[in-house]
């Protein structure tokens, strides 16, 4: 068997979820990644407390779609796997970088970064590969990437958040030993750590408390 896998380049299309609008009294603009199995406009839901007039929300929709079991009946999507994991990274670069073009945000914005669980590892990605400067990196119930490191972010001026249940089911103790220890690693000791009561669910409360 003479297998061979090559790789071609094509362009795609997806779509991004927004919430309230982008106005003059717009004081901060939060962009969103969402968890596994989430879709873009429903992540929104998590943002609806806000005040509307001074937070617009971004929510890029993760390109994999799939049928969530055991019923296989609603529909979710991720954003990367252990497979192809640098391609894919450099797709999903290209999606924010398509997104940022299309919005054009005002450059005195507070710009806030925001991912959830699989969404926290795509926002720093990001960050650190665009060498974005944001007002807020907020790292809610998710894992650092490992192949980042404090140089990645040396350029980063941001207020950095770090956010999970103390009941969480699929961060224990030691994880999350590990990866405070690894977020005080990339960005030293000035780093908000908020853990809550509660198990891998998004905390509505503490994103009010943020602004």
């Amino acid at each position: 068997m003479n297998s061979i896998e090559k790789e071609i380049s094509y362009t795609t299309t997806n779509t991004y979820s927004t919430l309230n609008n982008l106005t003059a009294h717009t004081k901060n603009v939060w962009f969103v990644c969402h968890g596994m199995s989430y879709l873009s406009r429903y992540f929104l839901k998590y943002f609806t407390q806000l005040n509307t007039k001074e937070n617009y929300i971004i929510a890029p929709q993760a390109q994999s779609k799939h049928y969530i079991p055991p019923k296989f009946k609603h529909i979710g999507a991720t954003w990367l796997t252990r497979e192809n994991t640098i391609k894919e990274t450099e797709n999903i670069m290209r999606n924010f970088d398509a997104i940022f073009e299309a919005e054009k945000l005002p450059k005195h914005i507070n710009l806030i970064l925001f991912g959830y669980s699989q969404g926290v590892s795509v926002a720093m990605r990001y960050v650190a590969k665009r060498q974005l400067q944001c007002s807020q990196l907020v790292l809610h119930s998710g894992g650092i990437p490992k192949e980042l490191n404090s140089k990645d972010f040396k350029f980063l001026k941001a207020k950095i958040s770090l956010i999970y249940g103390i009941n969480d089911e699929y961060l224990n103790d030691e994880r999350m030993i590990y990866e405070t220890n690894r977020v005080h690693e990339l960005f030293g000791t000035k780093v908000n750590i908020l853990p809550f009561e509660g198990t891998h669910i998004v905390n509505v409360d503490l994103i009010s408390n943020l602004v």
